[in-house]
């Protein structure tokens, strides 16, 4: 999966005063508003423990994180952090561990897992903390900023699987332009899926749209992005989108989805009226679903890069329950981001 590029928020300032409110700080008022539980299986950690902080003083989440309490103030200590209001368990004594292994083995004696591994893998804060969201002791997770992205995904979708009716999880960025006509956009799958189906390309597309309005509280207008619109080439690739276009109509009949369509008619009317009449979604997309990885990841590091646009991301999607994944290389701004926008998913 494609590293967190955190571009901007480094310098976010959780009270601003601009004039116009910028999605994050949308997302962390949301956060707010309806305060959700979030856990950080990474708590010996101190970037980590710098966010927490932040975090429960802003009053953007519940808090708790994972590790061995001694270990965690000692990470405290170093950069005077205060604990106070900050949950601290440790999967290793925790009086839960017994059920959530017990749970655990149930879910995974299919797939060969023996009670013993059972017992063994929630003593590991990246399954704890799972299985805390799982059992419904947590309504999220976030993690990454020292396990790798496999590490963290794998207990995830071993465990919380796929919002029923979606079978593939996926990724999105949210893209905010200083470009006024285009605001704040979904690009989806810019880092999972390095060559999607036509099958998990719909459910990419349905995803991307759920995301464009829990997350950026904008009506989706999805558009099936290829080098080609309406049947202008012809080409197996081509193709694949034209099937995926299809599948996410039955999918999601009710939503407003076009394709195949080039980029120019999917964000410029005039292009779009020029190339595909009568789409209600051409030259008006704000939610691009890319075909395979390649184009996402490029795509929306071309926008973010040459657009000055801001990137947040990526954010799973899909997930019956939200985790979500941080760079190795993340700031303590993108764990506050991360865990609000992990948080609004929750709500």
């Amino acid at each position: 999966m494609e590293e967190m590029c955190g571009s901007g928020r480094e310098y976010m300032n959780f009270c601003r005063e601009d004039t116009i409110m910028a999605i994050i700080d949308k997302i962390i008022a949301q956060a707010k508003s309806n305060v959700k539980h979030i856990v950080l299986p990474e708590g010996e950690e101190t970037r980590n423990i710098q966010a927490a902080r932040k975090i429960a003083d802003a009053g953007i989440a519940k808090l708790t994180v994972l590790g061995d309490p001694e270990k965690v103030k000692a990470v405290a200590a170093e950069t005077n952090t205060c604990l106070c209001g900050i949950e601290i368990v440790d999967p290793k004594t925790s009086e839960k561990a017994a059920s959530y292994a017990s749970a655990l083995y149930e879910l995974r004696k299919a797939k060969g897992m023996t009670e013993e591994e059972a017992a063994r893998k929630v003593q590991d804060p990246m399954f704890y903390g799972v299985m805390m969201v799982k059992m419904g002791d947590a309504d999220g997770l976030v993690s990454g900023a020292i396990h790798s992205t496999g590490d963290m995904l794998r207990p995830a979708l071993q465990i919380i699987k796929c919002k029923p009716g979606i079978k593939t999880v996926s990724s999105c960025f949210m893209m905010e332009s200083p470009i006024e006509e285009y605001g704040v956009m979904i690009f989806s799958d810019c880092a999972v899926i390095p060559n999607p189906t036509a099958e998990e390309l719909a459910n990419i597309a349905v995803a991307a749209a759920e995301s464009a309005r829990t997350l950026a509280g904008i009506e989706p207008k999805v558009a099936m992005l290829s080098f080609s619109t309406k049947g202008s080439a012809k080409h197996d690739n081509v193709t694949k989108v034209q099937e995926a276009t299809r599948l996410a109509r039955e999918f999601a009949p009710e939503l407003k989805l076009d394709g195949e369509l080039q980029l120019d008619a999917a964000i410029v009317p005039s292009v779009g009226a020029l190339k595909a009449p009568g789409s209600e979604v051409a030259g008006h997309a704000n939610v691009l679903v890319f075909p395979d990885l390649q184009a996402g990841n490029i795509g929306y590091k071309l926008v973010q890069r040459f657009g000055k646009a801001e990137a947040y991301g990526p954010i799973l999607q899909g997930i019956a329950k939200p985790c979500n994944d941080l760079s190795r290389g993340c700031s303590v701004d993108d764990i506050v981001a991360t865990v609000a926008i992990t948080a609004v998913q929750a709500q």
